[in-house]
């Protein structure tokens, strides 16, 4: 059984950084990427950022703010989040992909006050 577990949510000030964890476990799981998304309250959910074997991709919102990183040793998905602003405040959810199918977290929030 696939799992993906986030950390590093928490409150924090504009301006201020925050780094998420999303450990994946699971017998055989190779997923073909790993990215993160987030829900504002009343809002869809967004892709942020992804990442695969050779490339990253970032919504235009949080390009040079947000880092993606990827510890395939760990499989573990990071995501460095520098700058922060209120509109960020959110719950981040991590996903993985594979040839069969998609994975999510439950998700860690992320409050930026103003």
């Amino acid at each position: 059984q696939v799992q993906l577990v986030e950390s590093g949510g928490g409150f924090v000030q504009a301006g201020g950084s925050l780094r998420l964890s999303c450990a994946a476990s699971g017998r055989m799981f190779i997923p073909n990427a790993l990215g993160w998304s987030r829900q504002a309250p009343g809002k869809q959910r967004e892709l942020v950022a992804a990442i695969n074997s050779d490339s990253t991709y970032y919504t235009d919102y949080v390009k040079v703010r947000f880092t993606i990183t990827r510890d395939n040793a760990k499989n573990t998905v990071y995501l460095q989040m520098n700058s922060l602003k209120a509109e960020d405040t959110a719950v981040y959810y991590c996903k993985a992909t594979t040839n069969s199918m998609d994975y999510w977290g439950k998700g860690t929030l992320v409050t930026v006050s103003s």
